[in-house]
C-alpha cells in the first residue's frame, strides 16, 4: 500500500476566524491557499500520477483541499475519514486503512500535528514526530502488504514550495 499524506492548504487565521462566531471546524482555505494548492497538486500529479482513494478529515479546510486534489485525481474514490479529524490516534487511522485494498494508493488529507505523528508511528512505532508538515506539504509512505506500525518506509516528503516547483 502506498499512503500519500497531505496537510491541508493555507486556511484563514484561527484567531481572526474565531471572531465570526463559527466553529473552527468551518474555517475555510484562503484564496492564497487555494491558488497554491492548485499549483502543488499539479506538481504532485507529476510524481504521483495515480491514487485510488482520497480520504479526508471532515473539517472544511481539509474537505476543500481534497476538492482541489480531486480535480487532478478524478478517478479517486472520495472517503470522509472521521479518524482524520484533529486528535485521532494512529491506531484509529490504521484500522480504517486496513479496510482498503493493500495494493492501493491512498491519499490522506488532514491536520498537524496528527499527520506527523502518524508518519512517525507508521515508520518507527513511536508517535514522536520527526517531520513538521507545512500547509500543503505531502509525504509518500509505502508498506509491505497491509499497513501496521513500523512497517512503512518513507519514500519522499516535499514542502509546498517544492511541489509547486514541480508544476512548472
Amino acid at each position: 500500500m502506498q499512503i500519500l499524506i497531505v496537510r491541508h492548504a493555507i486556511a484563514e487565521e484561527r484567531i481572526t476566524f474565531a471572531t465570526t462566531g463559527n466553529s473552527d471546524d468551518q474555517r475555510p482555505l484562503t484564496p492564497k491557499g487555494i491558488s497554491r494548492m492548485h499549483k502543488g497538486a499539479q506538481g504532485l500529479q507529476r510524481i504521483q500520477p495515480e491514487i485510488q482513494f482520497l480520504a479526508h478529515s471532515p473539517l472544511v479546510r481539509a474537505v476543500q483541499t481534497a476538492d482541489i486534489l480531486a480535480e487532478y485525481y478524478p478517478q479517486a474514490l472520495r472517503i470522509e475519514f472521521q479518524e482524520l479529524a484533529p486528535s485521532p490516534s494512529p491506531e484509529q487511522v490504521l484500522k480504517r486503512l486496513t479496510s482498503l485494498p493493500s495494493d492501493a494508493t491512498i491519499a490522506l488529507v488532514g491536520h498537524e500535528p496528527d499527520l506527523s505523528e502518524l508518519i512517525a508511528w507508521l515508520t518507527t512505532g513511536n508517535t514522536a514526530g520527526f517531520i513538521d508538515l507545512k500547509k500543503g506539504a505531502a509525504c509518500l509512505l509505502e508498506t509491505w502488504g497491509a499497513p501496521a506500525d513500523t512497517n512503512a518506509q518513507l519514500l519522499w516528503c516535499l514542502a509546498p514550495r517544492q511541489l509547486r516547483q514541480l508544476s512548472q
